[in-house]
C-alpha cells in the first residue's frame, strides 16, 4: 500500500518538474522574464493553496481510494494539457489546474500511513512513501530533458502526464483500507473552521508557512539557477541536476530512522519529533554557502545537504497529524496545514522572482537558509504536545 503512494508521489513530482527542467526552453520562445515566470509558479501555487483548503476534506469524505483517485485524474489531466500552451497566460491556467489536483497527494498518503502503520512506524512510512518526491526530481531533469532534446516540450509533458492513467489502473482494483480503521474513525469529518481554531492546526499551519517555500524555491528555481547563475546548458542540467534530489531522497529515510530511533529508546513522542525536525531544519543552513561558493560541485554538495535537510524533516512533520487526530480527520488537518505552506510559497516565490530580476541569487539563498529555522522555533514554543487530544466540537 505504501508503495502505491510512493509511485504517485514520483509521479506528482515528475508533472510538477516538467516545467522547471522545460522552463529555459519556454522562456526562451515565449519570451518570459524572471518576474513573468515567478508568475508562472505563482498560479500553481495559488491553486495549490485553494485546493489544499479542500482536498483533505473531500478524501476525508469520499474515503482514500475515490479521493486520491480524482486527484491523481485530475493532475494527469492537467499535465497533459501543457503540451497545448501557446504563451504564459494559458501555461499559467495549466498550472492552476495542475495545482488544484496535486494537493491532494499529501493528505492522501497521510491517511493511507494512518490506516495502516502503528505510532512507532509512521514517521518511516511516511519518509518513504515522500521519497518518491525527491526520485520524480531525480528523474525529471534526465528523463525531461531527454524527450525535450529529442521530441520537443509538447511531448515531454504529454508522456509525463499519461503516467498518472497507468497508475489508476493499478490503484483502483487494488487498494482497499484495513477493517480496522474504521474502528479508529471517531465521529463525522468537521468543518475547516473547527479545526483550524485549535491551537495546533493553526500553529502547524504557520510552522509550514516557513518551511515548505524552501522546497518550492529548489523544485522550481534551481534548474535556472544552475541555467543562469552556474551557466548550465541543458544538456549539463539534465547530467547534473538530479544530484541534489537524490541526496534528498535519502533525508526522508533518515528523517523517519532518526525519529524511530529515538522513540525506540524511549524518548517521548513529542521530544522526538520535534528534536529530529530541529536537527534536520539546522541542516537547511547549508543553503548559505552553496550560493557563495565558486566551485559547482561544492555548491551542488551544500545544495542536497539542505534539501535532505528538508526531506527529513518533512518525514516527521508528516506524523504531525495522525499524532494528535483520529484517522478520519488527517487528511482534513494535512490540508488545512498545508494551506500555510502554499500562501508561503506564492509570497516567497514573486519575492524570488523580484530579488533575483533586481539583485542576484546571494540574497535568495540566504533567506532559504533561515526560514526552516523559524519553523522550528514555532514548532518549540506553539505546538503543544504531540499526543493524542480531546475532539474538537463542532460548533
Amino acid at each position: 500500500m505504501i508503495a502505491l503512494v510512493f509511485f504517485a508521489t514520483v509521479i506528482n513530482y515528475l508533472d510538477r518538474q516538467t516545467l522547471s527542467v522545460a522552463a529555459p526552453v519556454l522562456r526562451e520562445q515565449f519570451h518570459m522574464s524572471n518576474q513573468e515566470y515567478s508568475r508562472v509558479v505563482f498560479a500553481f501555487l495559488l491553486a495549490y493553496t485553494i485546493s489544499n483548503g479542500f482536498s483533505g476534506a473531500v478524501i476525508d469524505r469520499l474515503g482514500t481510494r475515490s479521493g486520491y483517485a480524482l486527484c491523481i485524474a485530475v493532475w494527469s489531466a492537467a499535465a497533459m494539457l501543457h503540451s497545448l500552451a501557446t504563451g504564459p497566460v494559458f501555461l499559467a491556467f495549466c498550472r492552476f489546474l495542475l495545482g488544484i489536483g496535486e494537493a491532494g497527494n499529501w493528505p492522501a498518503g497521510v491517511r493511507v500511513v494512518a490506516e495502516w502503520f502503528p505510532e512507532r512506524e509512521r514517521a518511516l512510512a511516511s519518509g518513504i512513501f515522500n521519497s518518491g518526491s525527491s526520485v520524480g526530481a531525480i528523474l525529471a531533469p534526465p528523463v525531461v530533458a531527454w524527450i525535450i532534446l529529442n521530441s520537443g516540450w509538447r511531448a515531454a509533458f504529454l508522456m509525463v502526464g499519461l503516467c498518472g492513467v497507468v497508475w489508476l489502473l493499478v490503484w483502483w482494483p487494488t487498494y482497499r483500507a484495513p477493517a480496522a480503521a474504521a474502528d479508529e474513525s471517531i465521529g463525522p469529518p468537521l468543518s475547516a473552521w473547527c479545526l483550524f481554531r485549535t491551537r495546533f492546526v493553526w500553529s502547524f499551519t504557520l510552522a509550514k508557512v516557513f518551511m515548505d517555500p524552501v522546497w518550492y524555491f529548489y523544485i522550481f528555481w534551481y534548474p535556472e539557477y544552475l541555467k543562469n547563475a552556474r551557466h548550465f546548458s541543458m544538456q549539463s542540467i539534465g547530467k547534473f541536476g538530479w544530484i541534489p534530489f537524490m541526496v534528498a531522497g535519502a533525508g526522508n529515510l533518515l528523517g523517519g530512522w532518526l525519529c524511530g530511533l529515538l522513540l525506540k529508546r524511549g524518548w517521548p513522542v513529542t521530544i522526538a519529533r520535534k528534536a529530529s525536525v530541529t536537527f534536520f531544519a539546522a541542516l537547511m543552513l547549508s543553503a548559505i554557502p552553496a550560493v557563495l561558493v565558486s566551485d559547482v560541485r561544492l555548491s551542488i554538495g551544500l545544495v542536497s545537504i539542505a534539501m535532505a535537510g528538508y526531506t527529513g524533516s518533512l518525514a516527521i512533520m508528516l506524523t504531525y497529524p495522525s499524532d494528535v487526530f483520529p484517522k478520519n480527520l488527517v487528511g482534513s488537518v494535512w490540508g488545512l496545514a498545508s494551506m500555510g505552506a502554499g500562501f508561503g510559497g506564492m509570497i516567497f516565490t514573486l519575492i524570488t522572482g523580484w530579488v533575483v530580476d533586481h539583485y542576484s541569487y546571494v540574497p535568495v539563498f540566504i533567506g532559504f537558509g533561515i526560514l526552516p529555522l523559524i519553523c522550528a522555533t514555532i514548532i518549540w514554543t506553539l505546538l503543544g504536545p504531540l499526543h493524542p487530544r480531546e475532539r474538537p466540537a463542532s460548533s
